[in-house]
Parts: C-alpha cells; structure tokens; sequence
C-alpha cells in the first residue's frame, strides 16, 4: 500500500509541469587583438581550458622595437647637445665680458683722444654680435628639451604596444571558437578566440506577466534537466535577472499558458562544476515554493 503512494506521488511530481522553459547559455567573451602584425603564436586550442592570465597569443614585434632603439639614440644624441651648448653658452659670455672690459677702457681712452673712436665702435660691434650669439644659443636649449620629451612620450607609446603585443586571457575558461592560425596576418581589433566560463550557466527562461510577480532576484529554484538518474535531472539555481521589458514568445519556447504573447526573460545561474551542461541545452525552472502545494 506504502508503495503504491508513492509511486503516485512520484508521478504526480513528475507530471507537474514547470514554471518556465529555456535554454542555458553562458558569459562568452571575445578576445581580440590589441596590436598589428604576424601571429607568432595562438595558443587557443577550440575545446582546450585556458587559465586566467596565460598566454593566448604573440604578435611579432621586430619592427616596434627597431623604432624603439631609434627613438633611444635620437633622444640620447639631444641629451648630449645640452651639455655643450651650454658650454659653448658660457664661452661667448666670457668672450663678452672681456670686449666689455675692453669697451670701458676704450671710453676713457676716447674721452683722453689718446685713440680713434672707430676702435670704441669694432669693440661695441662685437659685443653686438655675442649679444645676438648667445640669445640665439638660449632659445635652442628650450627647443631640444621638447624634442627629448616627444621622444620619451613616442617611447613609452611603442613599449605599450609591445606588452600589447603578447595577448593574456582574461578570464579561467573554455575555448569556444579559434579564429585565427599562427603565421597569419592580424590587426588591431580582430578577434583571435572566444572562450566562456562553463563553470558557472545561466538558464534563459521566459515567465508570463502572472508568473513574474511571484519571482524575486537571489531567489533559489530548481531547476531540471534531461538526465539518465532521477538525482542527476535536478539541481538548484538562483536568480539572477529579470527583464524589466515583455517581448514576444520565442519560438523555440513552450510555456505553461499556450495563450501568452507577452513574456519576460529570467535568467537563473546554475552551478556546472560537474560540466554537464552545455551551452543551447533545454533546461526547466520550478518554484520551490510550489513542491510543497
């Protein structure tokens, strides 16, 4: 008699239809290329396991770094001109303060008639000249500071495109789709892999306007699946989002009232540590509090 009931429990259980009905899906990101140039190495096998920070790709970098050591021994030739136009600076200043020395002395000596004056003028002509030299030298000091600057800037610019150039994962993953062959051609912004986080699923489900109502993000559901044991069918979930805007039905989509249009996405994250879910697999959402009605 025990038995009988609940082999009619079981099979009312089994008969009870679910909240709602969707796929599972997972975070997929798309790494790309971040530099230009040859494809040294894509260590992203489709199906492999990448962990977070390792190497995905290289991008050859021969020509950045010829530039690189270029840009150095401009900036380090500009470096050694300030040292000797300094130098040279300061000669012209004591050829300068001689002539001036000179100039006061022809002044008395005009002023006696003890010489010519045109004398007095080839000294003050001179000391017109070095005038002209040294400000002429000053205003190139400040010109070969900026150009050492832009050089330092063009070089700090091509050392972050040679760390762009060795491609980290970003996240601990599943390869999902290889897009590029080691020895090609690559470009700034084109996609290398894509890999997802099949640790962790999220169950799209679509809920009428009656239902949503009854479902509150972080709430825990059950949710079901296609399995060969009772035990491996279900597993808890909780969820994670709820569209704030209806849409139509999808197709691919059955839910518990067959007159509904107007539905409501839910997502449900799921815990796949056993990696029995996959992405596009059919999967069920029950209420909790409903197994207990």
């Amino acid at each position: 008699m025990f038995c009988l009931c609940f082999l009619a429990f079981a099979a009312c259980q089994k008969s009870e239809p679910s909240d709602g009905y969707g796929n599972f899906e997972a975070t997929e990101i798309i790494v790309s290329s971040e530099a230009s140039g040859k494809l040294e190495m894509l260590n992203a096998e489709e199906g492999s396991h990448m962990a977070v920070g390792s190497v995905a790709a290289v991008i050859d970098t021969t020509q950045l770094h010829f530039t690189r050591s270029q840009l150095q021994a401009e900036r380090q030739s500009l470096a050694a001109k300030r040292p000797s136009l300094f130098a040279r600076i300061g000669v012209l200043q004591e050829e300068r303060r001689n002539l001036k020395r000179d100039d006061e002395r022809y002044r008395r000596l005009v002023n006696e008639g003890a010489v010519p004056s045109k004398q007095l003028e080839t000294i003050q002509n001179g000391i017109a000249v070095l005038d002209r030299q040294i400000r002429s030298l000053e205003t190139e000091n400040p010109g070969i500071g900026g150009e050492i600057r832009a050089k330092e800037a063009r070089i700090r610019q091509l050392d972050d495109q040679i760390k762009k150039s060795v491609v980290r994962n970003p996240v601990d993953g599943i390869v999902l789709t290889r897009y590029g062959e080691k020895g090609e051609l690559t470009a700034y912004g084109k996609p290398l892999y894509k890999i997802a986080d099949l640790q962790t699923m999220f169950l799209r489900v679509y809920l009428s306007g009656a239902q949503v109502p009854k479902v509150r993000i972080g709430e825990e559901v059950e949710v079901l699946i296609d399995g060969d044991k009772a035990a491996d069918r279900s597993r808890k979930g909780k969820v994670t989002w709820i569209s704030a805007k209806a849409e139509f039905t999808p197709k691919i989509i059955q839910t518990r009232e067959d007159r509904v249009n107007m539905v409501y996405a839910v997502k449900v994250q799921v815990n796949n540590l056993d990696g029995r879910l996959k992405i596009g697999m059919p999967g069920e959402m029950r209420l909790l509090g409903k197994r207990g009605s």
